[in-house]
């Protein structure tokens, strides 16, 4: 057979396999490649739209902006998702911050089935991801932003991959190991805060509304974002409304030590 013969045979071949393989690829559906169930949804509609659906298991994955930006916000949301199917997990450093229980309860999370392990540093919050990870026994696990070399970051991604499990890490600007480990990068940002009741010292927290970028996935295209409103995190029996007491009593008597005492005799 004449080469030319040859070199047209196998270039209508190659057409014929580039068909096929994109008639395939238009009759998959996004949720082929990542099925209902290897989704965590946050419970917030309109960020679970933008993400395609939830956060995909077998990832790290970071929420990141600056103190009260509303990362715990989403983390405590998808804790909560994991602890009404099975197991959550929390780490937490005294440089972080904590997240307080009875506020995770009002946002939905079991208590009784969250581990919250305490650790003093970076290599405290990796042996401890590193250990929990490996028991496969969680869903979410929820982290703090540490300094970890690349070796470190490989290792909790293939744990995290082989547990099926969501590594999640609230961070503030992720140093770069972090952002080449990470499968999905979402910033949150608070855009506005919602006040109920009378103005003044007992107004009420009615809600707050969060923006939240996906600056990085690797499941679909990142730049959507999503504005999420968000009511305050308080349900019946939640002790929330005994703790916005305590902290007005507490501002109530903060004024009465700013007043000169000449003032507190008159009156």
């Amino acid at each position: 057979m004449p080469v030319s013969e040859v070199a047209a045979s196998r270039h209508e071949a190659l057409r014929g396999l580039r068909g096929w393989l994109a008639g395939r690829h238009r009759e998959s559906s996004e949720a082929a490649f990542a099925p209902a169930e290897r989704l965590i949804p946050t419970s917030l509609p309109q960020l679970d739209e933008a993400l395609g659906g939830g956060f995909p298991r077998g990832i790290i994955a970071t929420l990141e902006g600056p103190p009260s930006s509303g990362r715990s916000t989403v983390a405590a949301r998808l804790l909560g998702v994991a602890t009404a199917r099975g197991l959550g997990a929390l780490v937490q450093t005294e440089q972080s911050g904590a997240l307080y229980p009875p506020a995770l309860a009002a946002a939905g999370v079991a208590l009784d089935r969250l581990l919250i392990v305490p650790v003093k540093n970076a290599i405290g919050v990796a042996r401890a991801a590193d250990i929990v990870l490996r028991s496969g026994a969680f869903g979410v696990v929820v982290i703090p932003d540490v300094r970890l070399r690349a070796t470190a970051w490989t290792r909790l991604a293939s744990l995290t991959h082989r547990a099926n499990a969501l590594l999640v890490v609230l961070a503030t600007e992720p140093a770069l190991e972090l952002r080449y480990f990470s499968s999905l990068r979402v910033h949150v940002q608070l855009m506005r805060i919602r006040w109920g009741g009378a103005h003044g010292l007992f107004t009420t927290l009615a809600g707050y509304d969060l923006r939240a970028d996906i600056i990085k996935s690797k499941r679909g295209a990142p730049g959507k974002h999503a504005l999420v409103p968000c009511t305050a995190f308080e349900r019946s029996g939640a002790p929330l409304a005994a703790l916005r007491e305590r902290a007005v009593v507490r501002e109530i008597g903060e004024i009465v030590r700013q007043t000169p005492a000449s003032v507190r005799l008159r009156a």
